[in-house]
């Protein structure tokens, strides 16, 4: 598997960064834009927005605040390095996101109870504004998004924002000629279930991670077969996969060989990391080679049940 050379790497984090701030800029500055209009014209639509548009300033600076810290080099205290502070991230804008709907619900709730008047012009006015501006956002932020845990909670905060402003105006031009007020807080409604569902996806990935739960698409199976069909393996166990996030996953394992010497060893290692880096992106895996099962020799090592019988034999 090709690995782009560190410099890459380096100035792909530059320009993400960079487009991060630029985003972040535009957004902040709009933000004011659309609490003034949604005051002046009565829109719950437009202030809805406005407090979405705020976490996207809150989630830009975090994920630009995370990208900043995952290139810190790994030390004694953080040996795997800062690559978790994007997964913190991506928890936290999930975990906003999710309470930002349940209050635009509550809101919206009374607004059908009672619909106030709502000027038609200026929430098409702001509302066709803000779409162009967080189309504009969305798509600084997207290059990469699609294998960065923390960069896709911020787009899809963005995201949320284009749809949110769309059916913003899309409500503006429906009242300004039929009068219904109420259509207002039901695109709030719309809005709110389109935020929850997405944020309910990203929480639950991140969670996964955190959990150092397996990667989804790997099959455990499958993956301790392929292993035994290598050359000198005789067996597999005490085995680990999980991922640092979303993209760097690790293993560790027991891997049982006939009574072979230190470099046929090292060659039955360097032929299962090739299998597991091809064929399962897993870029980091320790692998301790014995000649014979010790312990229980389960797959999944459990670790009550070692520490149990450590206190039984002491």
């Amino acid at each position: 598997m090709h690995t782009p050379p560190h410099s890459h790497i380096g100035d792909l984090a530059n320009q993400t960064t960079k487009r991060l701030l630029l985003s972040l800029a535009l957004t902040a500055a709009f933000v004011l834009v659309e609490i003034i209009a949604g005051i002046l014209g009565n829109s719950l639509a437009l202030l809805t927005d406005a407090a979405h548009n705020f976490t996207d300033v809150i989630a830009l600076g975090l994920s630009w605040y995370a990208l900043k810290i995952a290139a810190k080099p790994a030390n004694a205290g953080k040996t795997f390095g800062y690559h978790r502070v994007g997964i913190l991230v991506a928890l936290v804008n999930s975990t906003t996101l999710i309470l930002i709907a349940i209050g635009i619900f509550y809101e919206a709730w009374h607004r059908f109870l009672s619909p106030p008047v709502v000027d038609s012009v200026i929430l098409m006015g702001v509302g066709t504004l803000a779409f162009f501006i967080n189309v504009g956002t969305a798509w600084l932020v997207k290059n990469g998004s699609e294998h960065d845990l923390n960069l896709r909670s911020t787009f899809l905060h963005l995201m949320g924002d284009v749809m949110s402003t769309l059916g913003a105006v899309i409500a503006g031009v429906i009242i300004y000629f039929t009068k219904w007020n109420w259509l207002d807080p039901l695109v709030s409604v719309l809005i709110g279930g389109f935020i929850l569902w997405n944020a309910w996806s990203i929480l639950q990935q991140s969670i996964h991670i955190l959990l150092e739960s397996t990667p989804e698409n790997i099959d455990m199976q499958e993956m301790v077969k392929k292993i035994e069909t290598v050359d000198g393996v005789r067996g597999v166990h005490d085995l680990h996969v999980w991922s640092i996030n979303e993209n760097l996953r690790v293993l560790s394992a027991h891997v049982v060989t006939d009574n072979v010497t230190i470099s046929d060893g090292l060659v039955i290692q360097q032929s299962i990391n090739e299998l597991l880096e091809r064929g399962y992106n897993i870029q980091h895996a320790t692998l301790q080679i014995e000649c014979e099962n010790c312990g229980n020799g389960l797959l999944y090592c459990d670790f009550d049940e070692k520490r149990h019988q450590h206190h039984i034999e002491a």
